[in-house]
């Protein structure tokens, strides 16, 4: 099979680059997008030593919600198509931070909510239009249901799964696969030095080969790493009543 075509953007993020050196690997061309021109550069030439075929990369205001469609549209001509893409850029701020000034909280919707719902629209538009492709994005456990440690960054999280389980059926039917992963706690620089349920906190590698075969194989809404499933389908089921006495 040729090499896939793929678009990642947060490509600087921790989850997204152990995503993205799985592809490398299997000498996939790549787009990448993410904020900071010299991170990304270091990251690219990873990649481009791991084995990716081909590497266009842009530096870019991801909130900038103007310049969306044309980022899009100059990756997949680039690549000469789209086979895949992923959606992984997001911040995570501190809850009393975010309580304390509406601006931490406003820049957490702003960027976990409606930038990747822009990319996302942006993205099914171009796959839509060639009838095929598939389209993930990372989403969080914390949309699941909200914590009062961190119910900012989840509601924000929340909105996004609730975009994406939407978008996904309307193109159901457009040959289009929409792709919903909801990782737990993962050791990563965003993490660091925070509390994490339960104390679990992931590989990111593993995390990252778990999100390139739910990608890879379409499997439309998983959590990484699986375990989480249970643990949050158990929190989901318990009465308001005693939820709001635990301390998670």
């Amino acid at each position: 099979m040729p090499p896939r075509r793929v678009l990642i953007v947060g490509a600087t993020s921790a989850i997204a680059q152990a995503v993205a050196r799985m592809y490398a690997q299997q000498g996939a061309r790549l787009a990448l997008l993410a904020r900071n021109r010299q991170y990304l550069d270091t990251v690219a030439s990873d990649l481009r030593v791991r084995g990716a075929s081909a590497l266009w990369t842009e530096a870019a205001d991801l909130l900038d919600l103007e310049r969306h469609q044309a980022l899009v549209d100059q990756a997949q001509q680039a690549l000469g198509g789209l086979d895949v893409a992923l959606v992984a850029h997001g911040v995570l701020p501190v809850q009393a931070e975010a309580l304390a000034d509406r601006r931490i909280a406003a820049v957490c919707w702003q960027t976990n909510f409606v930038s990747a719902a822009s990319f996302l629209e942006a993205v099914a538009q171009r796959m839509e239009e060639a009838g095929q492709g598939t389209l993930g994005v990372v989403s969080s456990v914390a949309g699941d249901r909200g914590r009062a440690g961190n119910y900012v960054y989840g509601a924000s999280k929340a909105a996004l799964s609730a975009y994406a389980s939407g978008l996904g059926q309307r193109l159901a039917s457009k040959g289009v696969r929409v792709v919903l992963v909801k990782p737990g706690p993962v050791d990563t620089p965003m993490m660091a030095g925070r509390p994490s349920l339960g104390g679990l906190l992931a590989d990111v590698d593993v995390v990252g080969r778990r999100i390139h075969r739910g990608l890879e194989r379409g499997w439309r809404v998983f959590y990484a790493p699986g375990y989480w499933r249970l643990i949050m389908g158990v929190l989901k089921l318990l009465p308001t009543a005693l939820y709001e006495r635990l301390k998670v």
